[in-house]
C-alpha cells in the first residue's frame, strides 16, 4: 500500500514544517494566544487525521479476507480470522492509538440494554475489556482475535432487552434455536489496536458483521459507515444480489464518492472444463447484472478473488495475484481515497495557515509602524533646544492619558461581549439536548402506534436545528459588536487593527441534517407501519441522540475557544500601543536629561528596523515552505 505509506510521510512533512514555523514565530514574539491556538490546531489536523475505510457485506462473502488480502498480506498471514460462516459477530475496528498498548478492546454487550451508544462509551476506559495482543506468539494472537466472534446464547427476553431479538419481525425470529434460546454475540463493539505500519500512518479499517446487524445496531448507520471516507460493498460471485443487498445497499450505502462494489469469490466461476475466454465472459455476465441491480455502470463493480489474491502475495506467486483482479480494485480505492483526502485536510489547512500569515503580518506590521514613527520622532529632535523637549514629552503624556480614557469606553462594549458570551454557552448547553430527548422518549413511551412515533422525533430535530440557528445568530452578533469595537478604537487612536476572526457554525447544523437524512432514510412510512419497528426506533433514537449530542459538544468547545481569543488582536495591539507611547516617552526623557546620546538612539532603532525586516522574510520563507509542503512541491522550489 505504497499510496497510504507516500500519505503519511506527506503528513509528516507538513507536521515538520508547522513545527519549525511555530518556533519561529515564538521566538520572534509574535504568536498571542490566538496565534498559538491556530497553529495548535493545525498540527492537530495533521497528527489526528485518519483514513476510514469500512467494509459491508453479508456474512461468508469474504469480507474479512479481503481486508487480509488489500492491507496485511505483508504480515505474510491473516491477520482477521477468516472461515466458512461468520467470523465478525460485531463491528470491529482496526486501528493504531499511541495511547494504548497493542491490545483488543471489546465493548460487553450488556451495554445496550443503556441508552448510550457506542461513541458514548468510547471516553470510559472501564467499560471495555481489555486482551493484550502478544506481538510476538502468532498463536496467542490468533487466540485472541478470536474472541470477537465470541457468541453465547441467551433467553429472548434478555435479547429482546438488547434489541437483537423480536418475536414479531420475522427476520429476527428465526433467531430462536430449538432450546428456546438466542444466539448473540458477546460483545458490542471492538477495537483491535495494532502497531501495523499502515495502521500507524492513520488507516482505520472497519470491519462490519452480517447485513441484518447494520440495522440493530444505529451506531453503525448514523455514524461508522457514513463517516468512512471510503466503504466497500462486497458480494459473492457465485450468489450474486440478493434481497437483504439489495435493501442495504439503498438504505445504508448507494452510489457515491468513496462507495465501491466488489464482487469477490471469482475463483468459484474458474470452471476447469471451460475456457479461460469462456470463464472471463461468464465473470463479466455476473459483474453486468450486479451492476443493473445496483443501478450501477458494470466499470464500477470489481470482480475479485481475495482468497488468490493474499495466497498469490504472500507465495510470491504474481500470476496468480494477477488472476485474482486485486491490483484494479485496489488502484480504484487509493486512487479515489488519498487525492480525496488530501484535498479535504489540505483545505483545513490552507485556511489556517491564511490565518496565521494575516495575524503575524499584522502584529509585525504594527510593531513596524511604532519603530518608524518613534525613529521620525527621534530624527525631528536633532537640534532642538530642551524646551521643545518638555513640549514633546508632554504631548506624548497627553496622547497616552487619552489612550487609557479611550480603554475606559470600552468597558460598555466587554460588558456586552460578556452578555452575548453567557447566552451562547446556553444555547449550546448538552443539558438542553438532553432535557429535549427525555420528553421525547417519554412520548415515545406513550405513543400507541408505531406511526405516532414519528412526530416527538421529528419536534426533537426541530428543537435542536433551532437552537443551533440561534447559536449561529448569536455568534454573529458577538462578531458584528467586536467588529464595531475593533473599527471605532482604530479609527479613535490611528491605529490598523485585523478585523475578528470569522466563526460559523453551520456544519453543525449539517451534520444535524444528515443524521436526520438518516433517520428518515430508515424509518420511512412504509417501514414504521410494522410495529415491530417501535422497539428498534426507540434505540435508534439513543444513537440520534448520542450523535446531536456530540454535534453540540463540539460546537460548544469551537466557540469557547473562538470567544478566548477573539479579543486576543485587540488586547494584542492595545499593550504594543501602550508600550510604544511608554519607549517615545523614555527615549525622549533620557535624551532631554542628557543621559543618552540622540544619534544612539536612532541608530538602535535603526538597526530594530533591520531585524524585524529580517523577521518577516524568516516567517515568510516559513509560511511558504508550509505550504510548499501541502502542494507537494519540493521547499527548495518553494524559496
Amino acid at each position: 500500500m505504497h499510496d497510504i505509506q507516500e500519505y503519511g510521510a506527506w503528513r509528516v512533512s507538513i507536521a515538520a514544517a508547522l513545527d519549525e514555523y511555530r518556533a519561529a514565530l515564538s521566538s520572534f514574539d509574535v504568536s498571542d494566544a490566538a496565534t498559538t491556538q491556530r497553529v495548535a490546531q493545525a498540527a492537530a489536523r495533521v497528527r489526528d487525521d485518519r483514513l476510514s475505510v469500512a467494509f459491508v457485506a453479508e456474512f461468508s462473502r469474504g469480507k474479512s479476507e479481503l481486508i487480509n488480502a488489500i492491507f496485511f498480506a505483508d504480515y505474510g498471514q491473516r491477520i482477521l480470522p477468516s472461515a466458512a460462516g461468520r467470523t465478525t459477530m460485531c463491528p470491529t475496528e482496526l486501528l493504531w492509538d499511541g495511547a494504548w498498548e497493542p491490545c483488543i478492546r471489546l465493548l460487553p454487550i450488556e451495554t445496550r440494554a443503556r441508552q448510550l451508544s457506542t461513541s458514548d462509551y468510547r471516553e470510559d476506559a472501564s467499560a471495555w475489556t481489555v486482551l493484550p495482543l502478544d506481538l510476538d506468539a502468532p498463536d496467542r494472537m490468533t487466540e485472541s482475535f478470536r474472541q470477537v466472534s465470541m457468541t453465547r446464547r441467551v433467553s429472548p427476553e434478555e435479547a429482546q432487552r438488547y434489541g437483537l431479538y423480536d418475536p414479531e419481525n420475522s427476520e429476527l425470529a428465526d433467531a430462536l434455536g430449538a432450546d428456546g434460546l438466542v444466539e448473540i454475540s458477546q460483545w458490542r463493539h471492538a477495537i483491535i489496536n495494532l502497531p501495523h505500519p499502515l495502521l500507524k500512518q492513520g488507516l482505520v479499517i472497519l470491519d462490519t458483521p452480517g447485513l441484518n446487524a447494520i440495522g440493530t445496531e444505529p451506531e453503525l448507520t448514523l455514524n461508522l459507515i457514513p463517516n468512512a471516507h471510503a466503504v466497500l460493498f462486497v458480494l459473492a460471485a457465485e450468489t450474486g444480489v440478493t434481497r437483504s443487498d439489495i435493501e442495504v445497499w439503498r438504505t445504508h450505502i448507494g452510489a457515491g464518492p468513496g462507495r465501491i462494489v466488489v464482487l469477490n469469490k471469482i475463483d468459484a466461476m474458474w470452471d476447469p472444463l471451460r475456457s479461460e475466454a469462456q470463464n472471463e465472459a461468464e465473470i463479466a455476465r455476473q459483474q453486468a447484472s450486479v451492476a443493473q441491480q445496483l443501478g450501477l455502470n458494470a466499470e464500477q463493480v470489481y470482480p475479485v478473488s481475495a482468497q488468490k489474491a493474499l495466497v498469490g502475495r504472500i507465495q510470491g506467486d504474481m500470476d496468480l495475484f494477477e488472476r485474482s483482479r486485486l491490483g484494479d480494485l485496489e488502484a480504484a480505492l487509493l486512487h479515489g481515497l488519498i487525492p480525496q483526502k488530501k484535498a479535504i485536510l489540505g483545505k483545513a489547512l490552507r485556511e489556517d495557515l491564511a490565518a496565521l500569515s494575516g495575524a503575524q503580518a499584522s502584529v509585525l506590521a504594527a510593531r513596524g509602524r511604532g519603530l518608524v514613527e518613534q525613529l521620525q520622532e527621534l530624527k525631528s529632535l536633532r537640534g532642538k533646544n530642551q524646551n521643545v523637549l518638555a513640549h514633546m514629552m508632554r504631548r506624548i503624556e497627553a496622547e497616552r492619558k487619552d489612550f487609557d480614557a479611550g480603554l475606559m469606553r470600552l468597558q460598555d462594549a466587554r460588558t456586552r461581549f460578556s452578555k452575548l458570551s453567557t447566552e451562547l454557552y446556553s444555547i449550546l448547553d448538552q443539558g438542553a439536548v438532553a432535557r429535549q430527548a427525555e420528553t421525547v422518549r417519554l412520548a415515545l413511551q406513550a405513543a400507541r402506534f408505531a406511526t405516532g412515533m414519528r412526530a416527538p422525533v421529528r419536534s426533537f430535530f426541530e428543537n435542536v436545528r433551532a437552537s443551533m440557528e440561534a447559536a449561529d445568530a448569536q455568534v454573529a452578533e458577538i462578531g458584528s459588536l467586536m467588529d464595531g469595537m475593533l473599527r471605532g478604537f482604530a479609527a479613535e487612536h490611528g491605529l490598523t487593527l485585523s478585523p475578528p476572526v470569522p466563526l460559523s457554525l453551520r456544519r453543525y447544523r449539517d451534520e444535524i441534517d444528515a443524521v436526520e437524512a438518516l433517520y428518515v432514510k430508515q424509518f420511512g412510512t412504509a417501514t414504521l407501519l410494522m410495529s415491530s419497528r417501535s422497539t428498534l426506533l426507540d434505540r435508534f433514537f439513543d444513537s440520534i441522540v448520542s450523535s446531536v449530542r456530540r454535534s453540540f459538544r463540539a460546537a460548544n468547545a469551537e466557540a469557547e475557544s473562538w470567544l478566548k481569543v477573539i479579543m486576543v488582536p485587540l488586547e494584542t495591539q492595545i499593550r504594543q500601543h501602550k508600550e510604544q507611547l511608554r519607549h517615545r516617552l523614555s527615549s525622549i526623557q533620557r535624551i532631554h536629561d542628557a543621559t543618552d546620546s540622540l544619534e544612539q538612539k536612532i541608530a538602535a532603532f535603526e538597526a530594530s528596523q533591520v531585524e524585524l525586516d529580517g523577521q518577516r522574510a524568516r516567517l515568510a520563507s516559513l509560511n511558504g515552505a508550509v505550504a510548499a509542503a501541502l502542494d507537494d512541491t519540493p521547499l527548495k522550489e518553494a524559496a
